[in-house]
């Protein structure tokens, strides 16, 4: 179970439910991958609100590992998406949301 608290957020995607948490290793992970300098240039990315696929999959893959599972980005993009984009995009917004506060809300 999901611990808010902690930045922790529930995500079920066909018969799973995953865990979603952008750790310190996971924000580190995200800013090599998008070539953000530091976590500023990191969450500047993210409120623009313009994610492509690729970046969704990178950004998932991220706060999946964070939450304790062990997919690589292929696992990750071949996951079902039970609920459609809605329900991923949602969940990563609060991951963001609690890794960058409230007053950044950025929105996948």
């Amino acid at each position: 179970m999901a611990n808010r608290r902690r930045g922790e957020v529930p995500l079920v995607l066909g018969p799973e439910r995953y865990t979603l948490c952008l750790t310190l290793g996971a924000l580190a992970e995200l800013e090599d991958a998008f070539a953000a300098g530091d976590l500023a240039g990191l969450a500047a990315r993210f409120e623009g609100g313009r994610l492509s696929a690729r970046d969704l999959i990178v950004l998932l893959g991220a706060a999946l590992r964070g939450g304790g599972h062990a997919l690589d980005d292929a696992a990750v993009a071949a996951l079902p998406l039970a609920g459609g984009f809605s329900a991923v995009t949602a969940a990563l917004g609060e991951a963001l949301s609690a890794a960058f506060g409230e007053a950044q809300a950025p929105n996948p």
